[in-house]
């Protein structure tokens, strides 16, 4: 089957997947901290607004608005080349670190931005690496609720949105974080993003259709129940 064209609505949020293929992407801090000055270099370079952020142990994610068509690719593009050369350096290894290309789906921002955002930070307490999503440093998580500065994130206006200062959007998205989650709700989320789809209400796709690059949604709806394809960083 032939692969589709990344998908692209001008000014819409994507949730993105990066999933590793064999062992840890990460062996110690400073893989994790020269992953991210990777991905803030890159941002910057592909004009690529970066909301929310995970490093897990198999499986990175990221809740991205693109600037343009090609943002979203070049970026990843740049960060998996120049990690993966140093990581095989550093660590005296070689050969492939990813399983295959990322994985991405444009989203509904006021429906799912903050879901996303949510999702992203509470990877590593779904997949038990911690308790609570503060316990773990390679998230944005501390950033979101006052706790860090990640001087290369974007915040997006529904984020601002949270109050009208620092503290009452800091204490809105720690009140948030104390919300279970949908479960319903973030298997939509990662079954759109893992096909490639884009995640919306019907209207919000029809409209994401007129100005999408390409066809934004499957042409035949199955029956079955969808299948969640994931690995323990995704659960």
């Amino acid at each position: 089957m032939t692969r589709l064209a990344r998908h692209y609505v001008p000014e819409q949020p994507q949730h993105v997947i990066l999933q590793g293929l064999t062992g840890p992407a990460f062996l110690d801090e400073g893989d994790y901290l020269y992953f991210l000055a990777c991905l803030a270099d890159a941002a910057r370079v592909a004009d690529l607004a970066v909301h929310a952020w995970v490093l897990m142990p198999d499986a990175v994610q990221f809740l991205v608005t693109p600037s343009y068509e090609s943002s979203v690719a070049m970026a990843m593009q740049a960060v998996c080349r120049r990690y993966v050369e140093t990581f095989n350096r550093r660590h005296g290894r070689r050969g492939a670190m990813w399983r295959g290309e990322y994985r991405a789906t444009v989203i509904e921002p006021e429906r799912y931005f903050l879901l996303a955002s949510q999702v992203i930070d509470h990877a590593p307490v779904r997949s038990r690496l911690v308790t609570e999503p503060g316990n773990y440093p390679w998230s944005s998580y501390a950033h979101h609720v006052g706790l860090r500065a990640d001087r290369f994130i974007k915040d997006h206006p529904l984020y601002r949105a949270l109050g009208s200062t620092p503290f009452e959007r800091h204490r809105s998205y720690r009140d948030l974080a104390a919300q279970p989650l949908d479960e319903s709700e973030v298997n939509s989320l990662m079954q759109a993003t893992l096909e490639g789809w884009v995640l919306g209400s019907a209207a919000y796709c029809e409209w994401a259709a007129q100005t999408a690059n390409r066809r934004l949604m499957p042409l035949l709806l199955r029956d079955r129940p969808p299948r969640i394809r994931t690995t323990g960083a995704l659960a």
